[in-house]
């Protein structure tokens, strides 16, 4: 493997080297979940190896009294983990999708797309037990109070229903449900059904949030591999991972974020879907208050590979992501998609929507 002597461990005084592979991860439940995941996958497909898994805070999880758009920083949950991995500490990196900004740094590449394949992306609504059974629409008027850590479920929501209020909550899944079943605040909490899948706590989800109800994060559901990108040898073990219809829906909402120029301070989403050969990709944004949006669809003819079929190797990468096993052509085509829905939505004034919530957002 490449370029990290010390990353050898001699599993005997005189006996053969096995290369230890260093796995980085946030230290929450949720993110040791899903790096757990990958790494069981990662052991069958490469018993002749260990891993290691090494877990650390994250700025965005050190900062709990601030509203995740207030913060400023758009790598919250991933700049401590590149360090590490900048620094040789860790070989690859496990993220939930969304928390990696659409231009990653210089040095850094999304090595796959992971298989198994991507969770719900839906919303979910966690209700406090004297609601359950309720809807968001048959809360309590003037008395409910909504908690989410998210522009854009509170701009969508705001606008589909104004009788609630909504307020932004911290932590982590653990810390955010203990505090909607103990403070008496929150009425019912938002958050990714994906994340309450792998938890195991599918019984707390009260109600799923459609998209014509509340459109989903760029990425969300799905997770990324984060390596060095000269890292050959990483590259080509994780590579195997890539989930193909999952890796094509996430370069179209990439890079429709990117060309925005979107990020967590103003309220964007997506739906993407699949279905005989066309990817569709709906894509809107928000004032903050839900009061004024613009949304479009479109889309693209695309050959979802086989697993595992060629792609050459020596591709740059797409919004950030290197998927080698995949051919060049039906990624070209998502993310070309993607650019032409930004481009569609600016051409209609999306950009004044997108200033003026990024202006309020800053001003407050």
């Amino acid at each position: 493997m490449s370029g990290n002597g010390d990353a050898d461990a001699t599993t005997e005084e005189n006996g053969p080297k096995m290369r230890v592979i260093r796995v980085g991860t946030r230290k929450s439940q949720l993110a040791r979940i899903q790096t757990d995941s990958v790494v069981t996958t990662l052991k069958t497909l490469y018993p002749g190896l260990q891993f290691e898994i090494i877990a650390m805070s994250t700025t965005g999880d050190k900062i709990l009294d601030t509203a995740l758009s207030k913060i400023g920083e758009k790598s919250l949950f991933t700049k401590e983990l590149e360090h590490a991995l900048e620094k040789n500490e860790v070989d690859l990196v496990v993220h939930s999708l969304k928390d990696l900004p659409t231009v990653l740094p210089p040095g850094f590449t999304i090595g796959a797309i992971c298989n198994p394949r991507r969770e719900s992306p839906y919303d979910a609504v966690v209700f406090h037990p004297k609601f359950v059974g309720k809807t968001l629409e048959t809360l309590p008027e003037r008395s409910s109070v909504v908690g989410t850590s998210s522009l854009r479920r509170a701009a969508q929501l705001q606008r589909k229903f104004p009788h609630l209020e909504f307020r932004s909550i911290r932590g982590n899944l653990n810390t955010r449900l203990r505090k909607l079943d103990e403070q008496q605040v929150f009425s019912a909490i938002i958050l990714a059904e994906a994340g309450l899948h792998r938890m195991g706590w599918q019984n707390r989800v009260g109600q799923i949030l459609h998209p014509e109800e509340c459109m989903y994060a760029v990425g969300q559901g799905a997770l990324g591999i984060e390596i060095r990108a000269k890292d050959q040898h990483i590259l080509d073990l994780v590579s195997v991972l890539h989930d193909p219809e999952t890796l094509l829906r996430c370069i179209a909402e990439r890079a429709f974020l990117r060309h925005l120029e979107g990020g967590c301070s103003v309220p964007v989403a997506v739906h993407t879907a699949v279905k005989d050969g066309q990817l569709y990709l709906t894509g809107g944004v928000w004032s903050l208050d839900g009061s004024d949006s613009m949304q479009e669809t479109m889309q693209a003819t695309v050959h979802i590979p086989a697993q595992h079929e060629d792609g050459p190797e020596d591709d740059p990468q797409l919004v950030g992501i290197t998927a080698q096993n995949v051919p060049r052509g039906p990624q070209l085509a998502a993310e070309n998609l993607g650019i032409s829905l930004a481009s569609l939505l600016l051409n209609k004034g999306a950009k004044n929507i997108l200033d003026v919530a990024r202006q309020l957002n800053d001003a407050h």
